[in-house]
């Protein structure tokens, strides 16, 4: 039995990314090309599909969205123009604002400290993502051989760089009304 339909789900998308998700004819070009499918507990055309039938809850507890490299190969692919890289980013941000459950929490708390982590140095940095991640995924000393493998080849620096004008990234986040965390 199917409950929690939102009729009106493909009208919010819509609304919050210019997307007619409603266009989506299932011809599969999004998933065939997705580098990241692999992973994905739902393939880049059935999200578009549950979009369609308003299966809201589905949509927001899934891991999908969360996997997405927002690469756009899957937009470029679409041959109806639809910016699906664009709906699961909407849809990331609809789970964020209804605290939705997440199947694999870990991938939430992943996107936060990757967000914040720009936030703070305005660019991304592997040393300061793993560094709020892992304490607080509770896996603080996993991987831990390998950071020390890496540093030592000068793969990974310790202390990040930081753009000129982090402020200008914070008035991005701002401007968005994304903490980053």
């Amino acid at each position: 039995m199917i409950n929690n339909i939102s009729p009106q789900l493909d009208k919010e998308l819509e609304r919050r990314t210019g997307q007619k998700v409603r266009d989506c004819y299932q011809c599969r070009k999004c998933s065939a090309g997705c580098p990241v499918a692999f992973a994905m507990d739902l393939l880049p055309h059935e999200v578009m599909k549950l979009v369609q039938y308003g299966l809201q809850e589905r949509l927001l507890g899934c891991s999908t969205v969360w996997l997405c490299a927002s690469c756009e190969t899957c937009s470029t692919r679409c041959p109806n123009d639809i910016d699906v890289a664009g709906v699961m980013d909407g849809l990331r941000q609809m789970a964020l604002e209804k605290g939705a459950a997440v199947g694999q929490p870990e991938i939430v708390l992943f996107h936060d400290s990757f967000l914040r982590g720009i936030k703070l140095l305005g660019r991304t940095n592997e040393t300061v993502l793993m560094g709020q991640y892992k304490p607080l995924s509770g896996r603080l000393l996993d991987d831990m051989g390998l950071a020390a493998v890496m540093m030592l080849k000068g793969k990974i620096k310790l202390l990040p760089r930081m753009v000129k004008d982090r402020k200008a990234v914070r008035r991005i986040f701002d401007a968005a009304g994304k903490s980053g965390g």
